[in-house]
């Protein structure tokens, strides 16, 4: 056998041809070096996300700039097309005996005389009773005057804290009378929003169908996919509304009835407001209960206005969660809690529609992550049928061993 000779690393300093001495660094040596001086894995994954969620928020922010530069025309295109998702089904029915388009028309005829008898009720509703509205929140903030001395606040307190009530009540009053009109900028941008909501209503009724394929076909996905995404968002708002128009009846009917039997005034208002609100999760509950207490206390004195808030809690509580699951079936499925959260969330980021869509879309995208959870669950089990090892029962579990 050959003997192997091992030359010796130099180690002896090299001295460069200006004095200076120097290494013999080799190619794996600088290898080692470039991996030294690199950032480690972890620190570059952490900027990877870090820039990614600066692009997220980049993103948020252009499109919350852009909705609100937008408003005028994106707000009644998104109303139309949630009115058009759920009376869809109307329109397809009528379309079997009547040309499309006519059926359009029909619904669409059909829904601008329920909203005129909605506005007409609720605007001149509490326009009409302005003045009884105004005596009866005085007469609260009396009420709560007292019972801020009788705590032990002194009177100096409790007149300030009646004075800004006073203040705030009449402002209060004007929004709900006039705060549709005055926060579309005049009457031309009224006409023009409402004029677009219309028209956008009615193409969206004929062509629905063919503006959900020119959507689907632009998604970027495989078309099963694609009409798996459109079908979940749909069908989400769909029922959603449905459900939510259910239940809101069923609370302003309970809390009018109520009113009427305690002999509330404008118990009409107050349902009408009830229904109207609880198009808002939470927050529409909470100020149409807000509403009616505060009626309640300053025409009827305080046990009247106790037995009204128990029969608001009673109607947007219990009895709601026994009507909701009936109305909505599986439409919403979320925790309330999530829903609260996304609720506020949405409107501080995108205002009133972000009130009103935040539930529904929250809702869908959990349904369609369900659904192709379950088409990608079905399809590997398409392509290897067999079970494996660890999905096999164990024994003695009636399974009959050999």
């Amino acid at each position: 056998m050959g003997v192997i000779h091992h030359t010796p690393q130099r180690t002896e300093p090299i001295v460069h041809g200006d004095g200076r001495e120097g290494a013999d660094i080799d190619a794996a040596a600088l290898r080692d070096l470039d991996s030294t001086f690199a950032a480690p894995r972890w620190l570059k994954d952490l900027g990877r996300s870090a820039w990614l969620l600066v692009g997220v928020f980049a993103l948020v922010a252009g499109v919350v700039w852009l909705l609100g530069a937008t408003e005028t025309i994106v707000g009644p295109v998104v109303g139309a097309l949630i009115v058009a998702t759920v009376v869809m089904p109307l329109v397809s029915r009528l379309a079997r005996h009547i040309p499309r388009a006519a059926a359009a028309a029909v619904a669409l005829v059909s829904l601008v005389v329920v909203a005129l008898v909605i506005v007409v009720l609720v605007i001149a509703g509490i326009s009409g009773q302005h003045d009884d509205l105004a005596r009866h929140s005085t007469s609260a903030a009396d009420k709560a005057q007292g019972w801020l001395g009788s705590l032990g606040v002194d009177s100096s307190g409790a007149q300030s804290a009646k004075t800004t009530v006073e203040a705030d009540v009449p402002k209060i009053i004007s929004t709900l009378t006039t705060g549709i009109v005055h926060g579309i900028r005049g009457l031309a941008s009224l006409v023009f929003g409402l004029s677009l909501a219309a028209l956008s209503l009615f193409f969206l009724l004929k062509d629905g169908q063919k503006m959900r394929t020119a959507v689907e076909h632009h998604l970027g996905v495989p078309p099963v996919v694609a009409r798996t995404i459109t079908g979940g968002v749909i069908t989400s708002l769909r029922g959603y509304f449905r459900g939510v128009t259910l239940v809101a009846a069923f609370n302003g009917v309970v809390v009018g009835i109520g009113a009427v039997i305690l002999g509330v005034p404008l118990a009409g208002t107050i349902g009408v407001v009830t229904f109207v609100t609880a198009y808002i999760p939470f927050i529409g509950a909470f100020v149409a209960g807000g509403f009616a207490v505060v009626i309640a206390l300053g025409a009827s004195g305080t046990t009247t206005a106790l037995i009204m808030l128990v029969i608001v809690l009673l109607a947007n509580g219990l009895l709601q969660n026994i009507v909701q699951p009936f109305a909505m079936g599986a439409a919403l499925d979320l925790n309330p809690l999530v829903v609260l959260i996304a609720t506020i969330g949405a409107g501080c980021i995108f205002g009133t529609l972000g009130l009103i869509l935040a539930a529904p879309l929250l809702s869908a995208a959990v349904h369609i992550t369900k659904d192709l959870g379950r088409a990608r669950s079905a399809a590997a089990l398409a392509l290897d049928p067999s079970p494996s090892p660890a999905d096999a029962p164990p024994a003695g579990l009636g399974v009959p061993q050999s």
